[in-house]
């Protein structure tokens, strides 16, 4: 009867933390993107389109995708599982979408003032995330569609396709947090701005660690 209190208290602290956790994530994407934008001030030039594109895809598109399968903090918590894969899978094409975008924006905004591309850290980082997440949605055709994955364990394909999305997502964050050291941005903010800034994609990326270790961690113990 201890043991089995005990283990009903843990369960609600565990809970307790998933939710807060992951309602925080919510509000972080949402105000960081929000931040961004207003800084950005997209249309105002080519360039401006870059930061808000990629923003839009990595901080709130792609976190928000990950987060439907939260078992604290999803939107669409009561929805099969099926529907979530497929939102999920749309919500992953619209950050493939802006991440294109936003790639083009800068690329081109480069070839018009004669300046090298891919030469920095976030922008070499930058263009290998942005084609890890093509490749990532992608192969994750099979998971919707089952018949293309014939000869294949749906559960090893799952496990593959959440480590390396966890790996693209956290390839994501490093953009993002090398783009915050870039030129443009320590020019528009400073001080404590810059490192709160700075926290939004870590703290976003550890959430997101968590609960994907978390899931396979939680399944491998009910196998056993």
């Amino acid at each position: 009867m201890v043991h089995s209190k005990e283990t009903e208290t843990e369960h609600r602290i565990y809970g307790f933390v998933g939710t807060v956790s992951a309602a925080l994530t919510h509000l972080i994407c949402i105000v960081f993107t929000v931040f961004i934008t207003f800084l950005s001030r997209p249309g105002t030039s080519l360039f401006s389109w870059h930061p808000f594109l990629m923003t839009l895809a990595f901080s709130l598109f792609m976190t928000e995708a990950i987060l439907l399968f939260s078992p604290h903090g999803s939107p669409i918590k009561r929805f099969p599982h099926k529907s979530k894969g497929r939102v999920h899978w749309i919500l992953q094409c619209i950050c493939v979408s802006c991440a294109v975008l936003g790639l083009a924006a800068i690329f081109y905004n480069k070839h018009l003032n004669d300046k090298p591309h891919f030469t920095s850290w976030h922008g070499f980082l930058g263009v290998i995330t942005v084609c890890v997440v093509g490749l990532q949605s992608l192969a994750a055709v099979p998971l919707i569609y089952h018949s293309l994955a014939k000869g294949w364990s749906l559960a090893k394909l799952k496990r593959y396709h959440a480590a390396s999305g966890l790996v693209t997502y956290l390839l994501g964050s490093a953009s993002l947090l090398l783009g915050l050291c870039s030129a443009w941005f320590t020019a528009s903010v400073s001080g404590y701005t810059w490192y709160l800034s700075a926290l939004c994609p870590a703290l976003t990326a550890f959430v997101m660690m968590s609960q994907v270790t978390s899931a396979y961690v939680a399944k491998k113990r009910l196998q056993s």
